[in-house]
């Protein structure tokens, strides 16, 4: 037991979240170990969203907590933070800044040295398209844009954690490819990823695990074989869906 809980890179334990009334998120538990890409599944207003908030530190949970490669965010929040990414929905960025300055800000606030920024920022940028652009404001950026700046911004630093909501909306088919290239690259590196996708297809030929959520509980966990069966996951998520639906 004690050699698994080493291993997880997010361990999440018990997190509940309410918004008055409402339970968005309900006793939930998961842990992703180091090497692990973990697709996180469930419909519209499931409870995914606040689960990555409150999982890197932008919510505070109303019960439970979240461990970032052994570190508590409740705890130790700025170290625990360290060693996590997020790339939300819908990247809000500095778009005052050209990209170029982005970078460098975001690897100036985690300690990145020149040499290693310089490095990753144009091996990043020329592989997702984005080379030509960073000397422009990001204000004159598309969506897609937008997104793959934030991607470089996440790996920037390295951490052991990314955590990203529907990373691949907006990006098209060669920046997606590129995307799920990079994703496993950082898990061979000792990383994890964990995030949330509605495109199944991609979630079952890229991740290793699986968590699938609904009305804020997590009702299945586990490594993507072990989910799957004989059957596809989209078979697996509509039977949870239907089960649900005749249990009323």
């Amino acid at each position: 037991m004690l050699e698994n809980i080493d291993r997880s890179v997010l361990r999440i334990e018990s997190l509940t979240k309410r918004y008055g009334d409402h339970v968005a998120v309900d006793n939930l538990s998961l842990s992703i170990s180091e090497g692990e890409i973990c697709a996180f599944i469930g419909h519209n207003g499931a409870g995914k969203t606040t689960t990555l908030k409150c999982a890197i530190g932008i919510l505070a949970p109303d019960e439970g907590d979240v461990y970032i490669d052994g570190i508590s965010i409740s705890e130790d929040p700025l170290l625990a933070k360290a060693r996590g990414a997020y790339i939300p929905d819908n990247p809000d960025l500095y778009e005052f800044l050209s990209g170029i300055k982005y970078l460098n800000f975001i690897a100036d606030v985690y300690g990145v040295d020149t040499e290693v920024r310089n490095a990753k920022i144009n091996d990043y940028a020329e592989r997702l398209g984005l080379t030509e652009a960073l000397a422009t404001q990001i204000s004159s950026y598309s969506h897609g844009m937008k997104q793959k700046l934030a991607v470089i911004s996440a790996f920037l630093h390295s951490p052991k954690l990314i955590m990203m909501d529907e990373p691949f909306v907006g990006l098209d088919p060669v920046a997606s490819h590129t995307l799920k290239t990079m994703m496993r690259e950082h898990c061979e590196a000792g990383g994890s990823i964990f995030f949330s996708t509605h495109v199944l297809d991609v979630a079952e030929k890229l991740c290793d695990r699986v968590a699938i959520i609904k009305e804020g509980k997590l009702v299945v966990t586990g490594s993507m074989d072990d989910v799957r069966g004989d059957a596809s996951l989209e078979d697996v998520f509509l039977e949870l869906q239907e089960s649900d639906e005749n249990a009323f």
